[in-house]
């Protein structure tokens, strides 16, 4: 007797949970650190329900239709990803055109599901983001996954029925590439180094697809029994709830931070086993989470988690883009942008996903017969054609114009090739800087009134730096700068202005790098600590990539010790809701240890907007100047020598 796979409308929660989870991660990575775990729900849930499909077919018919399942697939996903790609196209060339760059590899990559590998090739971090520079695409590595998993797993299941006979062997098989993939992550991770390969990356991300695979070879939708008794229903109805427990604790623990070295040396994998068995739960009709997760809510947004998924960044990044005082509107905008995601995904898929779904030769013919009629009739017809049209014309402008476009991005800018030349120069002064404080550091020390001596003739008789006077510094503080020794630690905008702060204090050792923030910074500290290489003074500039703790400044101060000084420069970040409680944190945590002492960057930029790029975060060329000498300012009135 033959037996249909079954509808879980479970799963429509399942996924509902997942995309609420992705959304909640993109408008705050950092309340929010463990929501994009919602990608591993779909992967699995994509893995168990088409390996449980085609298992079935080839025991009940003994083939597979694959090219039924191929072209379910591409209408399925092509019709809303060509409508996004174009319709981001041709926003980007009329509103944002510094997104042109590339945009002509970005969308032909996505066609291909190659794109997780160009965003590898090309450095596109994850885990950075401002809004100016963004690409509103950086999302759509999962879709590339699932495209490839989708071309070829059909020949896998095929290959695996044809040679493997018995399920165990199968099972085994899928296991064994499942733990390969999983350990592959674990042992690319490397600690202080973009994650981007091994969180693109089609062979490290396998794991969450095979799992979903595992469970269709020992738990197939068509065997489960209905009938079980009471205390079974209980018990997987338990363990349903654990694992659900489970899941959101994960996707709301600092654990599962992802620039922390867990989530890839087994975190992730852990996740993908518990959601693994939450699907297995759900499946089961002895079960009642199918049930429990049954409601029009989530059936609403399950039922539009793909469109959701795909138009959720673009919409954030473009409304971000505009809106450059984020941190002091933060709820409203949080909702605003919400509001879009869900009204714009509704239209996608009432006006593409569901009539694309339906879409035969004939129906084609008659649509383009209704928009050729001449006569004053089919008038909804014609202008879904006539915007259509405007769209693809302008969309298809943009990515042919992209080739040309020498706009600035990301990794082209002013600001990033000067990140890029301050940090080789960087590597290469602090080999010799770290030798020098290693000796300096134990050797007899001036006192603090024959230096400011010294330097009260030299300002007179030797003066340096003269130009940096304008900027708000002394010659007499110039003159004390050469010789103060600070160890300064932070990300990218401490990065772009590095050469500036080696000019007035040349026996400063500086470790300044993009995406870094503190929580992994802070091993970096000891590092230096250890090799003898921590000054009396230590410069900090973390906090644009994401907020902190006290406890996180706890542990740092607890490195540093009681016995220096620590200079910490707040932030000016206005498009990001942390920019105010970090600020306010930081002069809590000065009012705690005597020995931190704030450098108010802040202020100094808010009233000045032109002395920054226009992401109101990095100082430009000018500003750089002011961030310098205001920093060396303070340092050298307040610091040790």
């Amino acid at each position: 007797m033959k037996t249909k796979n079954r509808f879980i409308t479970g799963y429509a929660g399942l996924r509902a949970l997942a995309v609420i989870g992705v959304i909640l991660y993109h408008l705050d990575p950092n309340r929010f650190m463990g929501g994009y775990l919602g990608v591993p729900i779909f992967l699995v849930l994509s893995g168990y329900l088409v390996t449980d499909h085609m298992f079935h077919s080839y025991e009940q018919k003994g083939s597979y239709n694959n090219k039924g399942f191929y072209l379910r697939r591409i209408k399925k996903l092509y019709p809303q990803m060509i409508t996004l790609l174009w319709v981001c196209s041709a926003y980007i060339l009329l509103f944002q055109q510094n997104l042109l760059n590339k945009l002509n590899q970005i969308v032909i990559t996505n066609l291909l599901n190659v794109y997780n590998f160009w965003q590898i090739f090309n450095g596109q971090s994850y885990f950075e983001r401002f809004a100016a520079n963004e690409s509103p695409f950086v999302h759509l590595w999962t879709m590339s996954i699932e495209g490839q998993f989708y071309i070829l797993w059909p020949l896998v299941i095929f290959l695996l029925v044809k040679f493997v006979k018995h399920k165990n062997v199968r099972f085994w098989i899928l296991t064994f590439f499942t733990l390969l993939s999983a350990i592959e992550m674990a042992a690319l991770f490397k600690p202080g180094v973009d994650t981007s390969r091994i969180y693109y990356g089609t062979d490290t991300r396998f794991f969450s697809l095979g799992l979903g695979a595992m469970l269709a070879a020992v738990w197939p939708t068509w065997k489960l029994r209905q009938e079980v008794r009471p205390q079974d229903s209980r018990l997987l109805d338990i363990v349903g709830g654990i694992s659900l427990i489970a899941i959101l604790w994960m996707a709301m623990s600092p654990l599962f931070n992802p620039v922390q070295g867990f989530v890839y040396r087994g975190g992730m994998f852990l996740f993908s086993v518990v959601t693994t068995i939450f699907v297995a739960i759900i499946a089961h009709p002895g079960s009642h989470w199918n049930k429990w997760l049954t409601n029009p809510i989530f059936k609403w947004i399950g039922s539009r988690s793909y469109g959701i998924y795909l138009w959720q960044f673009p919409i954030m990044i473009f409304f971000e883009d505009k809106v450059k005082d984020m941190a002091d509107h933060v709820v409203l905008y949080r909702l605003i942008e919400v509001a879009l995601i869900l009204i714009i995904s509704e239209l996608s898929f009432r006006y593409i996903e569901k009539p694309m779904g339906k879409i035969t030769w004939v129906k084609t013919k008659e649509f383009f017969g209704k928009v050729a009629n001449l006569q004053n009739t089919y008038l909804i017809q014609k202008a879904v054609a006539v915007l259509t049209a405007i769209v693809f014309v302008l969309g298809s402008a943009a990515i042919i114009k992209a080739p040309s476009v020498k706009a600035e991005n990301v990794n082209d800018s002013p600001l990033a090739r000067q990140i890029k030349k301050n940090r080789s120069q960087q590597l290469k002064d602090n080999k010799r800087l770290i030798k020098q404080a290693k000796k300096s550091n134990k050797g007899k020390k001036e006192s603090k009134a024959e230096i400011l001596r010294q330097a009260k003739v030299l300002a007179k008789t030797h003066p340096v730096n003269q130009e940096f006077e304008k900027y708000g510094i002394s010659q007499v503080d110039l003159q004390l700068a050469q010789k103060i020794k600070v160890t300064a630690i932070g990300d990218s905008v401490m990065a772009g202005s590095s050469q500036n702060l080696k000019q007035l204090m040349p026996n400063m050792i500086v470790d300044a790098a993009v995406s870094r923030q503190l929580a992994p910074t802070i091993a970096l500290f000891e590092q230096y600590k250890s090799q003898g290489a921590l000054n009396s003074n230590v410069l900090v500039g973390l906090g644009t990539n994401g907020p902190f703790t006290m406890k996180d400044i706890d542990h740092l101060m607890s490195i540093v010790g009681n016995k220096r000084r620590i200079f910490w420069i707040n932030i000016h970040v206005p498009s990001k809701d942390w920019q105010r409680p970090m600020n306010a944190l930081l002069q809590k945590a000065s009012q705690k240890y005597k020995n931190l002492i704030v450098i108010d960057w802040y202020d100094m930029a808010h009233q000045h907007n032109n002395w920054l790029y226009t992401d109101l975060t990095h100082p430009n060329p000018t500003g750089s100047k002011y961030y310098s000498a205001q920093i060396a300012k303070i340092i050298v009135e307040k610091g040790l020598y």
